[in-house]
C-alpha cells in the first residue's frame, strides 16, 4: 500500500512532468534530502572489498601496514550522478587523508580509481575543506579560507583568488580530531562551496573550458601510511527532482525538468520599430519553447505590472528588455531580486535594460551581470559594429561573426579589472561616434575657451558624449565590450547586451542566437555545441505582438529595406 506521503510525492511529480510552472522538488524526504547509505549494507556502493566494509553503522575504509593500497582507491555511489546538488555527511578520520569526489569520472582501465572535483579532509591541519582536482588539473583549486575563480587564459588553466571566507587556522580550530565532523558540499551551476561543522571553508567558481557539469560521487581512501576513515548519515539533495513514475523499483532516476525563463517586456517608448519590447520578447520566447531546452514565458510590464512573487521565485533566469535609467523596473525591486540571485537565479539585461543609476542599483547590476551603463561614463551612439572574433563561451556556441547597425552602447562600467567578467561582443567604435571627421577621416578641431579641441559629433551630456569615453576610444584606442557574461560566486549567471534598439535586428540569425544562448545559459541549462536553434525569421514574424500599430505606409517605405536585410542575414546564416 502506498503511504499518504509517497502518494503525494507521486502526484506532485506528475504535475511537474506535464509542465507546471511551480517549483516542486520531489525526493525521498519532504525537505528534498535523500539518504543514500542504509547504515547496514553497501547496497548502491561499489568499492574494493579488501579496503571497504560496513562497521558500526558506517562506511569504513581502512589500510594497514600488512594491507596497503598501491594508489588512491574509492568507493563509488552507483545509484545516481551529481550535477547541481547538496551533500551532507559525517566523517571521522584517523591518520592519512581522504575526500569526497563529485561531478567526477572513472579513470579508464583502473577499477575504483576516480578523478574530478574533491572536497578534501585529513587527520592533520592543512587541507581539510579545500577543493582539489584529483587526476583533474592535479592542483588545489581553492585553498582553505579562499574564494577562487578558475579560468582558461590564452589556452592555459589559471587559478585566481578573488576573496576570502575566513582564516585557515581559525577554520581548523573548529574541526575535531579523530572524532565526528559534518561535511556539507554544495554545487550550484559552476560554483562549489564546502563547509565543515557549519563553517565555510572554501568557495570556487569554475569558468575554465574543461569544467565538469556532472559526474559520479565517490569517497576516497588514500594511499600511504595506515589510515582509517568512516562515513555515516550520508544524504544528498539533487536540484533536479526524482522521477518516481519511471525506472525500476528501488532505483532512482533524476528527471530532466526544464528550467524556466521569465521574459519581462517593458513599455513602448521610441515609436514603431524601436524598443519593441513585447514583440522582441515574444519572438525569443517562441524560439526558446520550440527548442525544448527551457520553458519561457513573457510578462508584459505595461499590461500586467510587476510579476507576482511566485512568478519571480519560479524563474531560473529573469530577462529584462525594457527602458532603464532612473525608471528601470528593477530599481523598485532590488531586494526581491537580490534574494533570488543569492539562490542562483540568472539575470539577462538587453539594450536600455542595461542602464540604471549610480549607487545601490548600479552596484546590484555589477553584482548580477558584471557591468551596466553608467550615466556620464557610458555613451549611446548609433553605429555599425563588426564582431569579427568571438570568444569561446557557451553563449557563443554556434554563433558566427556578424555585423549590425544598432544603438550599441559602449564604455560600460564593469567590475574592477573585469573580475569574473567575460567579454562577448567587442569592437573599437569609430571616432565619428564622438567627434566630427573631415573628408579624409581626420578629427575636425575647433576653438573653445582659447584652446583647440575636437569638435563633438554629439553634445556632451549624461548619455551622448563624455571625456571618459573620448579618452578610451580616441586616445587609448581601447576596444569596447557591447555584450558580456559572468558566472557569479552564488552559482548564478549574468549576461548584458547593449544592442537591441532596432527591432529588425532580431532578424539577424547570429544576434538572435547569441541572446537565445545567453537566456538558456543563465537558466543553468547546458547550451548545445551548435547553439540554441534560432530558426529562420521572416518579416511577418517580426511584425507580430507589437504594442503600437503598424504604420499605414510600412509596406511602401520600410518593407523593401528590411526584407533586403533579412535576405542578406539568412543567406549568411545558410553558408
Amino acid at each position: 500500500m502506498i503511504s499518504r506521503r509517497n502518494w503525494l510525492s507521486f502526484v506532485l511529480a506528475g504535475l511537474a512532468a506535464i509542465g507546471s510552472w511551480s517549483t516542486i522538488a520531489v525526493a525521498a524526504d519532504e525537505d528534498g534530502w535523500q539518504t543514500i547509505f542504509d547504515g547496514k549494507t553497501l547496497d548502491g556502493w561499489d568499492g574494493n572489498p579488501d579496503f571497504w566494509r560496513v562497521e558500526d553503522d558506517t562506511i569504513t575504509g581502512q589500510t594497514t601496514a600488512d594491507k596497503p593500497t598501491k594508489g588512491n582507491t574509492f568507493i563509488i555511489w552507483r545509484k545516481g550522478e551529481t550535477a547541481d546538488f547538496e551533500l551532507k555527511l559525517e566523517y571521522k578520520i584517523v591518520g592519512g587523508n581522504s575526500g569526497i569526489q563529485y561531478r567526477s569520472f572513472e579513470v579508464p582501465d583502473n577499477k575504483w580509481v576516480i578523478g574530478g572535483y574533491q572536497a578534501d579532509f585529513e587527520a592533520n591541519d592543512t587541507y581539510s575543506g579545500i577543493l582539489y582536482g584529483e587526476k583533474f588539473r592535479n592542483a588545489i583549486l581553492a585553498p582553505r579560507g579562499q574564494k577562487t575563480v578558475l579560468k582558461t587564459v590564452d589556452g592555459k588553466f589559471k587559478i585566481e583568488q578573488v576573496g576570502t571566507v575566513g582564516d585557515s587556522k581559525e577554520i581548523q580550530s573548529k574541526i575535531k580530531k579523530e572524532d565526528w565532523n559534518e561535511y556539507h558540499v554544495s554545487a550550484k551551476g559552476f560554483t562549489f562551496e564546502h563547509r565543515i561543522n557549519g563553517v565555510v571553508t572554501s568557495v570556487c567558481t569554475d569558468e575554465a573550458e574543461d569544467r565538469r557539469a556532472k559526474g559520479v560521487l565517490a569517497l576516497q581512501l588514500h594511499a600511504g601510511p595506515p589510515m582509517k576513515v568512516q562515513f555515516r548519515n550520508i544524504k544528498i539533495k539533487q536540484a533536479k527532482s526524482k522521477d518516481s513514475a519511471s525506472g525500476a523499483a528501488g532505483e532512482d532516476k533524476v528527471s530532466s525538468a526544464k528550467k524556466k525563463a521569465l521574459l519581462l517586456a517593458g513599455n513602448p517608448s521610441h515609436g514603431f520599430g524601436a524598443h519593441d519590447h513585447l514583440s522582441g520578447c515574444s519572438l525569443l520566447a517562441k524560439l526558446l519553447n520550440e527548442s525544448g531546452l527551457v520553458e519561457a514565458k513573457v510578462h508584459s510590464l505595461k499590461n500586467d505590472g510587476w510579476p507576482k512573487p511566485e512568478a519571480i521565485e519560479a524563474a531560473n533566469t529573469i530577462v529584462i528588455y525594457s527602458d532603464g535609467g532612473g525608471g528601470h523596473p528593477f530599481n523598485a525591486h532590488l531586494e526581491e531580486l537580490a534574494a533570488r540571485t543569492a539562490k542562483g537565479t540568472g539575470i539577462v539585461c538587453i539594450h536600455y535594460g542595461v542602464e540604471t543609476t549610480i549607487g545601490q542599483p548600479g552596484q546590484a547590476f555589477i553584482d548580477w551581470t558584471g557591468g551596466y551603463f553608467e550615466p556620464n561614463y557610458s555613451v549611446n551612439p548609433h553605429w555599425t559594429a563588426y564582431y569579427r572574433q568571438l570568444p569561446k563561451h557557451p553563449t557563443t556556441n554556434g554563433v558566427k561573426p556578424f555585423s549590425t547597425h544598432d544603438e550599441w552602447y559602449y564604455h560600460m562600467r564593469f567590475r574592477e579589472k573585469m573580475e569574473g567578467v567575460t567579454p562577448i561582443l567587442t569592437d573599437l567604435p569609430p571616432a565619428s561616434t564622438l567627434v566630427v571627421l573631415d573628408k579624409d577621416g581626420k578629427i575636425v578641431m575647433e576653438e573653445k575657451d582659447g584652446k583647440k579641441v575636437p569638435k563633438l559629433s554629439r553634445p556632451e551630456n549624461a548619455h551622448n558624449n563624455n571625456p571618459h569615453a573620448r579618452k578610451a576610444v580616441l586616445e587609448d584606442k581601447e576596444p569596447q565590450h557591447m555584450a558580456w557574461a559572468t558566472q557569479r560566486p552564488d552559482g548564478g549567471r549574468g549576461f548584458g547586451c547593449s544592442g537591441g534598439h532596432d527591432h529588425w535586428n532580431w532578424g539577424n540569425t547570429q544576434f538572435r542566437k547569441l541572446i537565445l544562448n545567453a537566456i538558456v545559459w543563465t537558466s543553468g541549462t547546458d547550451v548545445p555545441a551548435d547553439g540554441v536553434p534560432a530558426g529562420k525569421v521572416t518579416l511577418d514574424d517580426l511584425l507580430q505582438n507589437h504594442d503600437e500599430p503598424i504604420p499605414a505606409d510600412f509596406d511602401q517605405k520600410q518593407r523593401p529595406r528590411i526584407q533586403a536585410l533579412l535576405d542578406e542575414w539568412n543567406a549568411q546564416a545558410a553558408k
